[in-house]
């Protein structure tokens, strides 16, 4: 008999042998029922939960295979940034933070936008009005907005040089004007008290609660350091951590192969409760917006004409190569950050110099971003049986793209961002994550705009190359099966089988009725890990 039943609504269970269900049974933390008429009658006893879905939708768990969950959390406990939207706005939530917070010795947060600023860079003038250090990062993480007195705190004047992964924007006479961008940022951040364990694993607490509301079950940590990694295996020790984690270790860009070995003793320590550190992030490039994601050919100017800019890439490709080989034959995953066609090729070709070498194994590499392929590549990814990671948020009509991209990128090549239609069509395996605190964790917001091509924020805008859009089933599908692949969950979880970890999620609607509205308006009713409730809609979280 079932410890929890559901019934009375429609069932989308991303399992291709039966796509829709209406009554799901479970006992302790497995599925031992999918039923497509909904007769459940056999599997209820006095002590069973019987969930009456009153027309809701179930799902498998959402998977989010790009996200930063200890840092978005602290986020969300520092100066957040992220509801605004202009400078006007920006200046009084600073203000009123640094209000509140008299005893910080910095004003730690972040979350601006680049086109909220002329050319995407805000000044250190504008925040001329505190005297206490100010670092604040911007919404994708990719350049941060200082003062004066972090700067002179850092040490940071006209003499000194760009390093060689960065750029100081600067004024008329070499001065840094206020914006950091890449590995400038680490001109400053040394000069700051760093966070520990204890602070990280608050965030991660915080972080917790709120993606499980949104109906997350695991997710892929992009950039676990040593420090949020003890904050991890702490919760996970104490049967705290709900969610099933994967973490990639971070990949020191500033040092080379004799890593590797630290990075194996870290994996050593083995998994602990529901975080298992097997991946490895590699950055090789920046972002489009500040010209520092790598391209095949080079950004134009404001002129339209190119320039001799075709952005950076943070590892040599020759090194990269060698570096991927390495880690495949140590049995790591390889988890790339790529913006630029250039940056995503160097991917490729790094996977494939491993598969020469190595052979065919299951690491599952996968590239996340894919801003931008080159037609050529796209083929590629199922070939070389590597992971297209997108974050559909970003394939939308906003000023990132009207004012900061598409005027640099030209028509032709801009027509060929985030292409998940194309990459579908040619067999690649599609997962989701949102790269969050960069965009919202909500995947049925994204779900929506990887349907549509429209910001849920503007749903009367014009739709983002629509050539690229995908169906709902498809979205869904790459917000569960395909993360769960990626995660190298998708045997016990990522749809809704007998047999399967009970990890679902309750939807206030059915999102695939017509009558329903925009899926992004759609709300988490419950979720479930394991079989145990872990957060309801009726006064909050459940501890897990």
């Amino acid at each position: 008999m079932a410890d929890m039943v559901f019934v009375n609504g429609p069932v989308f269970t991303v399992d291709s042998s039966q796509r829709w269900a209406r009554g799901v049974a479970v006992t302790g933390e497995r599925i031992v029922a999918v039923s497509e008429n909904g007769d459940m009658a056999e599997w209820i006893e006095p002590h069973t939960e019987v969930v009456d879905l009153e027309g809701q939708l179930l799902l498998p768990g959402f998977q989010d295979a790009h996200v930063h969950p200890p840092t978005a959390g602290l986020g969300l406990l520092r100066c957040n940034l992220h509801d605004d939207e202009d400078r006007a706005a920006y200046l009084d939530t600073i203000g009123a933070y640094a209000q509140t917070h008299p005893d910080e010795p910095w004003i730690l947060g972040g979350g601006w936008a680049m086109d909220a600023f002329p050319g995407g860079t805000p000044t250190r003038d504008d925040l001329g009005r505190w005297d206490r250090p100010v670092f604040l990062t911007n919404r994708d993480g990719h350049g941060a907005w200082v003062n004066n007195r972090a700067l002179e705190i850092a040490g940071v004047d006209a003499a000194t040089p760009d390093p060689a992964d960065g750029r100081i924007e600067r004024d008329a006479d070499g001065q840094p004007a206020g914006t950091l961008h890449e590995g400038a940022m680490d001109l400053v951040t040394r000069a700051i008290p760093p966070d520990g364990p204890a602070e990280f694993e608050r965030g991660l607490r915080v972080a917790q609660g709120y993606l499980t509301s949104l109906g997350i079950t695991a997710w892929q940590d992009a950039d676990v350091t040593p420090e949020t990694e003890a904050a991890y295996r702490s919760l996970a020790g104490a049967g705290h951590l709900a969610a099933r984690v994967v973490g990639a270790l971070w990949w020191e860009r500033t040092r080379a192969e004799e890593q590797i070995a630290d990075l194996e003793a870290r994996r050593a320590q083995g998994p602990v409760g529901r975080y298992r550190p097997t991946s490895v992030k590699m950055m090789l490039d920046g972002v489009a917006e500040n010209f520092t994601g790598s391209m095949l050919e080079p950004y134009l100017g404001k002129d339209g004409h190119p320039t001799d800019n075709r952005g950076i890439d943070f590892i040599d490709p020759e090194l990269l190569s060698r570096y991927v080989t390495l880690l495949d034959a140590a049995g790591f995953q390889v988890h790339f950050h790529a913006i630029g066609d250039r940056a995503v090729r160097n991917a490729l070709d790094a996977v494939e110099a491993a598969r020469r070498a190595n052979g065919w194994n299951d690491a599952r590499h996968h590239i996340s971003h894919i801003q931008l392929i080159h037609p050529a590549d796209i083929p590629r990814f199922a070939q070389l049986g590597v992971v297209a990671n997108g974050q559909p948020l970003w394939a939308i009509n906003d000023g990132y793209q009207t004012e900061l991209t598409i005027p640099f990128y030209g028509p032709e090549r801009s027509s060929r961002q985030y292409p998940f239609r194309s990459l579908l069509d040619h067999r690649a395996t599609l997962a989701f994550g949102s790269d969050w605190s960069v965009s919202a964790p909500n995947p049925l917001l994204e779900i929506e705009t990887a349907v549509r091509r429209i910001s849920p924020t503007d749903r009367g805008a014009e739709p983002f190359f629509p050539h690229e859009c995908i169906s709902l089933e498809e979205a869904v599908s790459a917000f569960t099966m395909g993360s769960a692949y990626v995660n190298h969950l998708d045997l016990e979880t990522g749809s809704i089988e007998v047999g399967k970890l009970a990890d679902m999620v309750v939807v206030d609607r059915d999102i695939f009725s017509r009558e329903s509205g925009p899926t992004g308006d759609a709300a988490v009713t419950m979720t479930v890990i394991d079989g145990r409730v872990v957060y309801r809609n009726d006064g909050g979280e459940i501890e897990a």
